[in-house]
């Protein structure tokens, strides 16, 4: 029996943790029969306490081949227009013309309105807003299916309450949602939609003992995200049966509170 996504080719950026979305991501997209390109940039997510270790992305390449479907990865620097250009090449010599593309990658520090600098906010933009765009871009110019084609971008709520000690990642991806609704519009004559996904708190292996805690205290649910819970829902959009849904923000949190109560 043919699976829903046979024959279609993904591109997931960010992708370079085992218990990250980007993973969980590409192995929803692989067992619905999706070819997979993955992305990761481990210098990255080597400045956090939580880390990545080596040959998590090799992992994950072998994880999913077992899954019967081909899958091809690279590190790539997304802040590089000139990387984002190649990757699409890369992507297309390897595996041919993609029909979705996954726009999870993320760059993310604290900061607030008292130790903004040029830096911080030229660094969150690069990735956040410019690599996402130029992707999209290359990806929608690219494109040469007849119908099929996805754009799902993952953002973090950032329209729905102040995140003012995150100062430059708020003000970043709350543009992609914008980037969302108006991209949706210009491409729908090329039959590609584009959607974005808020997957709220999820457990990624960066919340400690209090925070999870704390959340929990917020989610009607009695439970936290998991990164499979988001991959789900990209999985649906990625596939026929969303060909309906186009330009929305869909905000998949379990019902959690932000505001307490």
């Amino acid at each position: 029996m043919q699976k829903p996504l046979q024959g279609r080719i993904a591109i997931v950026t960010g992708a370079s943790r085992l218990k990250g979305i980007g993973a969980a991501i590409c192995k929803e997209l692989a067992s619905q029969g999706a070819d997979i390109f993955f992305t990761y940039w481990t210098k990255y997510d080597q400045q956090f306490s939580w880390g990545v270790e080596q040959n998590e992305q090799e992992l994950l390449n072998q994880q999913i081949l077992h899954m019967g479907v081909r899958c091809n990865s690279a590190e790539v620097d997304l802040s590089s227009p000139t990387e984002i250009t190649k990757l699409l090449k890369m992507v297309r010599d390897q595996l041919g013309d993609p029909h979705i593309l996954v726009n999870n990658a993320c760059y993310s520090t604290d900061d607030n309105i008292e130790n903004v600098s040029p830096a911080t906010l030229d660094a969150h933009y690069e990735i956040n807003v410019r690599g996402t765009t130029l992707l999209s871009s290359e990806f929608v110019k690219s494109f040469t299916h007849e119908s099929g084609g996805r754009i799902i971008n993952i953002i973090s709520g950032q329209s729905l309450q102040p995140m003012f000690n995150e100062l430059s990642y708020a003000i970043t991806k709350g543009a992609v949602e914008t980037l969302t609704y108006t991209l949706a519009a210009a491409v729908a004559d090329k039959r590609i939609t584009v959607n974005a996904v808020n997957p709220g708190p999820t457990d990624t292996g960066w919340m400690n003992d209090k925070l999870k805690q704390e959340i929990l205290a917020r989610s009607p649910l009695g439970r936290i995200g998991q990164p499979a819970d988001a991959a789900r829902l990209i999985s649906f959009l990625a596939g026929d049966e969303a060909e309906w849904v186009t330009g929305q923000v869909i905000h998949s949190e379990g019902g959690f509170r932000r505001f307490g109560g």
